[in-house]
């Protein structure tokens, strides 16, 4: 179960995973489906990082109660009972240079409101030994998609892994992605800027391109991630500046941002990986903003990157099953977190299990 930055709503993925006699894991996907939040929710969701301690504490209830009954139902309408549900939880704050992140989703009121084992707070553990959090999925990349130079997502946040000619896996958040491209949707009346229609349509801003590209995170190395709180204090202030500009102009800066952004990174990656021997490297190229052709077009032509075609599942439930194997690995007692990717003192084993 995931729930990502941009609010689009409770991503559920049933999977199974088996290692062949190799020692290769391997995985099967079942029933997949997205709930969307109740407005009131989303609502709570979105202001939740203003939220005083009582009323956080609250939310983290409903939440959990609400999550609970999704995958009882979700679960009731499938043959057989899961194992366990692997839960990430809604981000509210993530401030790991400050030793904390928040995850809000009661794992006590999802186990009882599901009746099933539930495995959450991923991202504590690693925080709590000097790292980000963040990002997860990079050993899931490793050992669920180890075919494909870049696993890029696509998400709230736009982040990327790959391994490193050391033999490492590198990964990090690049910039924001759906989380500005929806907020701006939005103003215009839509959901979300479907196929990148309306940023196609615009002009770039010069200024608003350049103030972005002098953002300092831009310059700082890995370890290194984002959170709303970013978002909303240092990058929002930015484009609300050009309030007054259509809405069209504003997606199609920010969508060439984050492209440019994306290419900087690949010509940086490509110093540490090893030699490709074919004229572009592969992609793999997942989450919502996937599914944004122009944003799409924008990266594979700055990046000089070959998009790898996944199927619909995995462009948008790569994270739920990535976050149902991490739970695989946490119930099996092997590490899920990769200290070369979060900068922690050491691998480790994440995620709070509830019994119901």
């Amino acid at each position: 179960m995931m729930s990502g930055t941009s609010l689009d709503g409770l991503d559920m993925l049933r999977a199974k995973f088996r290692k062949d006699g190799s020692g290769t894991w391997r995985y099967e996907t079942g029933k997949s489906c997205t709930v969307a939040y109740p407005e009131d929710l989303q609502q709570r969701l979105a202001s939740a990082v203003r939220m005083s301690g009582v009323e956080l504490a609250r939310l983290d209830a409903d939440y959990g109660h609400f999550a609970g009954r999704a995958l009882r139902d979700f679960v009731e309408e499938d043959a057989g009972r899961p194992d366990f549900a692997a839960v990430h939880g809604h981000t509210v704050f993530h401030q790991p240079e400050k030793g904390f992140t928040l995850q809000i989703g009661s794992g006590a009121a999802m186990a009882a409101e599901s009746g099933m084992v539930i495995v959450n707070d991923f991202r504590s553990t690693d925080v709590a030994l000097g790292g980000q959090g963040a990002p997860l999925v990079p050993i899931g990349d490793d050992l669920l998609f180890p075919m494909h130079d870049f696993c890029l997502n696509l998400g709230g946040i736009a982040n990327i892994s790959y391994r490193a000619a050391s033999g490492k896996r590198a990964a990090f958040d690049i910039c924001v992605c759906n989380m500005a491209l929806n907020h701006y949707a939005r103003k215009a009346g839509m959901a979300f800027d479907k196929d990148g229609q309306a940023a196609r349509r615009g002009n770039l801003l010069p200024d608003l391109s350049r103030a972005l590209d002098a953002l300092p995170y831009y310059r700082k190395q890995p370890p290194k991630s984002l959170g709303f709180e970013w978002f909303e204090s240092v990058f929002l202030p930015l484009t609300e500046a050009y309030a007054d500009r259509p809405v069209e102009d504003v997606l199609h800066t920010l969508v060439a941002h984050i492209a440019k952004q994306v290419a900087l990174v690949r010509r940086q990656a490509e110093e540490e990986m090893p030699p490709c021997g074919k004229p572009r490297r592969s992609v793999l190229l997942t989450g919502g903003g996937a599914l944004n052709a122009y944003l799409a077009e924008r990266i594979a032509e700055s990046a000089s990157l070959e998009i790898v075609p996944a199927d619909r599942c995995t462009i948008e439930y790569k994270e739920a099953l990535i976050f149902a194997f991490l739970g695989v690995l946490r119930m099996e007692r092997q590490c899920n977190c990769l200290s070369s990717v979060t900068g922690a003192l050491r691998d480790s084993i994440g995620g709070a299990v509830y019994l119901p």
